[in-house]
């Protein structure tokens, strides 16, 4: 695929989630920002970016030929680890690893039972084999593999027909080229069979991790191969000659050449561009502490924006795995519109984790669903009109809804004829407690006050369920986005091209320098391989900026921070800069310096991003006329019905106001004001939600 410029003036945004893939198309010319929805389709959700290109285009008023670029974001690789349906693997180790899957950690998958088994390896021991090639913690080669043995070894990869085999020696990050030597000598007795080598894909320390990088590297990369091959082939198909990139775990974009050759980059990549596109918006309104929300069809989750950047971490999950790579933080916290509403044997009314998805979906769809959801409890509290669901494209069916909700209803003894808008309302309250419980604890856990915080929802369901989230949480304000629903589509094209590069390095700075040498010289071979990679993707990009960070600890410790420094230091470190560096990071974070412990460098982290020119949000136009209610109908709060005011987001002025109980309606979501908020709406077009104080909200 090539990323040559397009002559093209229009960007594309795709976002495909479990129940719709959502599109957000930016004419640079006219400034002006089409939106539109379509079905996902699971079995191949490129189909669904067939069928939705065309119509999103032809409401855009433009052509095909006019799109410049495209950034996709896609749950494919997430979703092929999480249903076991990757490739199947064989692992080549040093002697005496064997176990490494197995033994992980040392930890119990759960401290509070025996009993709990531990995920599945994503190897059978039986494709685990082990070489002779060993290295020294410093690199030093041990021992080098023998032909004879890597010809037994691909010999048993061969009649086992694995589909694909990963290299994971000890030590490997202190010298890649051991790793480098197995897969020469194996590829020439397993021809056509990838190889992957572990320090190539993520050369850093700890090898049960690096190892769990590189098998899933692997694991997933012939579904992504195939996947956007048929991509590349249906946009192609429809006459767009624009670029295609892959949203990334970090919150950046990647080439679709990089992500066919690293999908692990894009695993986690759906939920970082919502945050991506919330930190950008909420920079207009000044605010720089934010919690998001992406509340889609499936799930909830959460991120945190601070100082006006998204939080990062290298400690996550992928399903049951743990993986080091960089990923904007983010974290599940709740249920999604599609979750199921049931009640377990003891009773206990739950809400998820079991989602209806895109088919059959929700009961109120008309689809087959027979099983209430969040949505259906929407749709009977009132919240939702029936009648115009994504603007009027889909009706839902309000008697199944409530039909299904009585019988959650007498499972619970809850009994009258308003029985099951008793139980939706009830469904919600479990949700909404959930949910603003894992937000504050979150909060509470950096020794931060919550009210410091506005809320960003996002999703389908994020703007209908904020305000409760925001009462239940604590939460000051809530700034609910022009287009909540395609939010992440947004994000897609307004992020930049970024990756990161990892060398781990044992540096003791009380060695002075040659420790500072060798870390010079390991960040400069870091910043000459990311100024290659990003010089090769694609003519679009304009300005390249780097980011270090060393990760650091004291003498003995077994755990590091990661430490920003500048990038002249990093070039020229000295050690009474780094310490005092790492001494102020330890300060923040424990509340202490240990002024008699030298410092050490664990590893050197490089990101480079190549900057993607910017979009510019157009503001809201100035009103013609004053915004009126399209009606008012009844919606059930705190145990009763209140009479609610309808309006239609788009009649919205800059500086309208309006307090709950109220109901903002539009094409992708509605948003829900509940009683004693008041929302008001800002120059970009976002609604700003908060506590009313003296009868207006605070801005």
């Amino acid at each position: 695929m090539s990323t040559h410029a397009s002559r093209g003036f229009c960007r594309i945004g795709i976002d495909v989630g479990g129940t719709f893939t959502d599109f957000v198309l930016h004419n640079r010319r006219t400034g002006a920002i089409t939106r539109y929805k379509e079905p996902s389709v699971p079995e191949d959700p490129s189909r669904s970016v067939e069928l939705g290109l065309p119509a999103l285009v032809a409401k855009a008023g433009v052509g095909h030929a006019d799109v410049e670029l495209i950034v996709h974001g896609t749950t494919l690789g997430l979703n092929t680890i999480i249903q076991r349906k990757g490739a199947r693997l064989g692992l080549v180790v040093s002697k005496g690893n064997r176990g490494v899957l197995e033994i992980g950690r040392a930890q119990l998958a759960n401290a509070f039972s025996f009993a709990l088994q531990k995920e599945e390896p994503l190897v059978p021991r039986d494709l685990v084999l082990e070489t002779s090639a060993r290295l020294a913690h410093d690199g030093t080669v041990v021992a080098r593999p023998t032909e004879d043995e890597l010809r037994a070894i691909a010999a048993t990869f061969a009649a086992a027909k694995v589909d694909a085999v990963t290299i994971m020696l000890l030590h490997s990050y202190a010298r890649p080229e051991l790793e480098r030597e197995v897969a020469g000598l194996l590829r020439r007795h397993l021809p056509g069979v990838p190889i992957t080598e572990s320090a190539q894909i993520w050369p850093e320390r700890r090898e049960y991790e690096r190892c769990l990088v590189a098998l899933i590297n692997a694991y997933v990369q012939p579904l992504m191969e195939s996947y956007l091959d048929r991509l590349t082939a249906r946009v192609r198909a429809l006459g767009i000659e624009g670029p295609i990139y892959i949203t990334a775990n970090n919150g950046g974009t990647l080439s679709i050449e990089t992500a066919r050759q690293r999908p692990i980059d894009t695993l986690l990549s759906g939920p970082a561009s919502g945050v991506v596109a919330a930190s950008i918006t909420a920079q207009a309104t000044g605010r720089t502490h934010l919690i998001t929300v992406d509340m889609g069809g499936t799930s909830a989750d959460m991120s945190v924006i601070q100082s006006g950047q998204p939080e990062h971490t290298t400690r996550t999950h992928v399903g049951e795995f743990p993986l080091i790579v960089p990923v904007v933080s983010v974290s599940a916290i709740g249920a999604g519109g599609g979750s199921i509403v049931w009640v377990d044997k003891q009773g206990v009314l739950k809400v998820g984790p079991q989602s209806a998805g895109a088919s059959p979906g929700p009961v109120c769809y008309g689809k087959g669903g027979s099983e209430p959801t969040v949505t259906d409890c929407y749709l009977l509290a009132g919240y939702i009109d029936p009648a115009h669901f994504l603007g009027g494209r889909m009706k839902l069916d309000a008697a199944a809804a409530r039909q299904a909700l009585e019988g959650i209803a007498d499972r619970l003894g809850i009994a009258g004829a308003d029985r099951a808008v008793r139980a939706a309302e009830a469904a919600l309250r479990v949700t909404t407690a959930v949910m603003g419980t894992e937000i504050a604890k979150n909060i509470v856990q950096r020794g931060e006050d919550i009210r410091d915080y506005a809320l960003v929802p996002f999703g389908g369901a994020g703007p209908t369920q904020a305000n409760m989230i925001a009462e239940e949480g604590g939460i000051a304000s809530i700034l609910v986005p022009a287009a909540p629903s395609t939010f992440c589509a947004l994000g897609a094209i307004l992020a930049d091209v970024k990756r990161d590069y990892v060398r781990s390095q044992m540096l003791y700075l009380r060695d002075g320098g040659p420790a500072l040498d060798a870390l010079a010289r390991t960040f400069a071979e870091l910043r000459r391989d990311a100024a290659a990679w990003i010089k090769a993707e694609g003519e679009i990009l304009g300005a390249t900026q780097f980011e270090a960070i060393a990760d650091m600890r004291y003498a003995g410790q077994a755990y590091d921070l990661p430490v920003p420094i500048a990038e002249a230091l990093a070039l020229a470190p000295t050690v009474e800069a780094l310490t005092e560096l790492f001494h102020q990071a330890h300060e923040k974070a424990f509340g202490f310096r240990d002024l008699d412990s030298p410092a050490e460098v664990t590893t050197a982290r490089l990101r480079v991003t190549g900057k993607v020119p910017p979009i510019e949000i157009p503001p809201l136009a100035a009103a013609t006329a004053e915004a009126r209610p399209i009606g008012r109908r009844q919606v059930f709060w705190d145990g009763g019905y209140r009479d609610a005011t309808v309006y239609l987001r788009r009649d919205l002025p800059v500086g309208f106001a309006v307090s709950g109980p109220a109901v903002i309606e539009q094409d992708d979501t509605t948003t829900w004001i509940i009683p004693g908020w008041r929302g008001r709406v800002d120059a970009a077009g976002n609604m700003t939600i908060a506590r009313e104080v003296s009868g207006s909200a605070a801005d």
